[in-house]
């Protein structure tokens, strides 16, 4: 509960004032700080990978022997009819006027012709510096345009730094978009929830100094190397915020607007709204940032850093929500609510609105409606099955078909697929022959380069003849750890495609890891906030019920709607963290009021009463929390569609329908024994007198 003290100076007639040029010079300070944020971003590999793979300590080694900057663009060329003279003087030209674009690390290689003399490739060693992933598209974009002019002779750059290119456009003015269109989302839901042209302005604009206070600090905390920010936490963030914190200001803003019918000083009204709706939004903000922070045991590092960026995000939204927001709107007063103004003494509406018609037509019988509602959503829980959450190839990562994707294919058809993204093994020095020998003579390897000793090792690559990130790529893998970690040299297996298959390894094992214990902190805090035991039960077993139900549908939709070959292999762990934590909040606002109510009139009506006055504001906010994440699908990355589209539709069938008819349903088959074992299970209580906080409130 917000204590006494602190609701009378946050909304005190003249305390109010301090509270608000507090969070002003906040934002002073944090405005040129969260301007930097940019430039505190780590999307290099290293950054995605879980610390300890064996694909990451390769990563290490690799600076003894090339650049740790090395980033190889694979140019393609193809002439359906064969290449001409004229294509192969162009092709050794280019070769040479690559060398000029930017740093590179060695001298270009090739051109290599295809058997079929149809096609060439040349591979670029480019060195673009610490920040190579920003720098990816304008040097690719460069390459291009020298490789590309004649008619006929098609040019791709493709290869590492090609796919650097494509992700680098794709989030290129991603904090812009997310938030534009976030705020876009926000304000119009926020206009047809309050159906006022002036009342959206203070949640936004808290959301917006919340979004600013977060980046400050976070890029803080980045700068100094204690968290690890890419622009999937960027991305998320961006999100996380104006949802979470709109759904904050929506259930305050509603618990507010009933007391301004109670009380006639919006100052009274509001401190004991704070003190009333304060638990359910303290114990909601609680829970996502808990469940958040069980990121941080997690093995690969963007998962690990995202947890800590969320829940500092969420942090600073729910603080500002319960502070600045308050202030703002007892300084703009009732007038703020217009054209209709909650007038003291009416009645309160939501008594007899959709949600209190609702509430009992399910009184009526509800055995039949949890039934047949749980009966639904475990049918949709079946398509989990169809869910291949095993990792994306290259190709596969982007919605359409960009010219990486057209070059790598182009590529594959001609040459063995792995070329520009070889197998590095680094091994002891005196081990190199026996270590080149079993990558010589391993199926799938298709050349060997001579081995590179220097510091008492030796470098070798592996040229691979399926694509580098399929399956029939990571079975070499395999083979090759299997053999050679058998053998005295203490060799590592390294390379993009041993990237990908540890962090699709790590991303299994942290799945089955952060599940338990997410579940866990989340049952202890529905225990701890409502006093019992059966409640908590009752709630996780919907909660579960209804992340299976969203990641069935999500199958089906990702498969025969979207057209997507799969999903990444983090995929399932980021819905359920997100639909988990935030779900969550449907529970406790919905389940505070029940127990309030349920001190006056039993469970039963209790239910009714809360469903009646949360009903609105629930969905309300499940709409705001859909649309800010839906935003994500925007982008033209199959992960972050899946990630929007399935959040999305996870909060409002949480909203919609689990809250609402499911748990209502509930609570009015399982009656008083939901409180068990606390007292209340035993039927109303005494009410609880409130202490009168108004003349207090004068004081401040």
């Amino acid at each position: 509960m917000v204590p006494s003290f602190a609701a009378r100076v946050i909304v005190g007639r003249r305390s109010k004032y301090l509270v608000i040029v507090f969070w002003l010079a906040v934002v002073l300070v944090a405005v040129p700080l969260a301007g930097r944020m940019a430039g505190a971003e780590n999307n290099d590999n290293k950054s995605w990978l879980p610390g300890n793979a064996e694909s990451t300590k390769v990563l290490d080694l690799e600076a003894s022997f090339q650049s740790p900057n090395l980033l190889p663009a694979v140019v393609v060329y193809d002439r359906p009819g064969g290449l001409t003279a004229r294509d192969e003087r162009k092709i050794a030209s280019d070769a040479r006027r690559f060398a000029s674009v930017a740093r590179t690390d060695g001298p270009v290689g090739g051109p290599v012709v295809s058997r079929d003399d149809q096609a060439a490739e040349l591979v670029v060693p480019l060195d673009l510096g610490p920040d190579g992933f920003r720098r990816s598209g304008a040097v690719v974009e460069r390459l291009t345009a020298i490789a590309q002019g004649d008619r006929g002779l098609g040019a791709y750059v493709t290869g590492p730094a090609g796919y650097a290119a494509e992700a680098s456009k794709a989030f290129n003015g991603i904090d812009g978009t997310l938030l534009y269109g976030t705020l876009l989302v926000v304000v119009l839901i926020l206009l047809i929830s309050y159906r006022s042209p002036v009342l959206w302005l203070l949640p936004v604009a808290s959301a917006g100094v919340a979004l600013v206070a977060a980046e400050a600090v976070i890029y803080e905390l980045a700068s100094r190397a204690i968290l690890t920010v890419n622009s999937l936490s960027v991305g998320i963030l961006t999100v996380l915020v104006f949802g979470a914190g709109t759904d904050y200001a929506l259930l305050l803003v509603a618990r507010y607007r009933e007391e301004l019918r109670r009380n006639e000083d919006p100052h009274d009204a509001m401190a004991v709204a704070l003190r009333r709706a304060g638990p359910a939004i303290i114990a909601s903000g609680s829970t996502v940032i808990l469940g958040l922070m069980c990121l941080v045991f997690a093995e690969t590092n963007s998962t690990k850093g995202l947890g800590p960026v969320a829940a500092i995000g969420v942090g600073v939204a729910l603080l500002t929500m319960l502070t600045l927001l308050p202030a703002l709107l007892v300084t703009a007063g009732r007038r703020v609510f217009w054209p209709i103004h909650p007038m003291f003494g009416t009645a309160e509406p939501t008594t007899t609105g959709p949600w209190a018609r609702l509430g009992g037509r399910i009184a009526r019988n509800p055995r039949p409606v949890w039934i047949a509602t749980a009966l639904l959503l475990g049918v949709m829980a079946l398509g989990v099955t169809t869910l291949h959450a095993s990792g994306l190839t290259n190709s596969q990562s982007y919605r359409g078909h960009p010219s990486a994707v057209v070059g790598e294919e182009i590529a594959a058809s001609h040459f063995p697929a792995g070329v520009g993204s070889p197998v590095v093994v680094i091994a002891e020095a005196g081990s190199a022959a026996s270590v080149r020998n079993v990558l010589a003579v391993t199926p799938g390897i298709a050349s060997v380069t001579p081995p590179v000793v220097r510091n008492g090792l030796v470098y070798l690559q592996g040229t691979l003849r399926p694509p580098p990130d399929s399956q029939a790529a990571y079975d070499v893998i395999d083979h090759l750890r299997s053999e050679l970690h058998g053998m005295p040299g203490n060799a590592a297996v390294g390379g993009s495609t041993a990237v990908n298959l540890d962090v699709e390894r790590a991303a299994a094992h942290d799945r089955n890891l952060i599940i338990p214990i997410v579940l866990l902190v989340v049952f202890c805090i529905l225990a701890i906030l409502l006093r019992a035991l059966v409640a908590p039960l009752i709630l996780m077993a919907t909660v579960i019920l209804s992340l299976l139900a969203t990641l069935g549908f999500s199958a089906f939709v990702y498969t025969h709607v979207f057209g997507f070959a799969g999903a990444d292999s983090a995929l399932p762990l980021y819905i359920f963290v997100f639909l988990v934590a935030l779900g969550i909040d449907y529970n406790i606002f919905l389940m505070t009021r029940v127990r309030e109510e349920s001190k006056r009139s039993g469970t039963e009506g209790g239910a009714l009463t809360a469903l009646a006055a949360t009903g609105g504001v629930i969905t309300s906010a499940g709409f705001v929390l859909a649309g800010t994440f839906a935003v994500l699908a925007t982008l033209p990355l199959t992960t972050f569609t899946e990630i929007g589209f399935s959040v999305a539709f996870g909060v409002l069938l949480d909203a919609i329908v689990v809250r609402s008819v499911l748990v209502t349903a509930l609570n009015l088959e399982i009656g008083d024994h939901m409180w068990w074992p606390s007292g209340l299970r035993k039927g109303p209580t005494v009410p609880v007198e409130v202490p009168d906080d108004r003349a207090l409130v004068h004081i401040v």
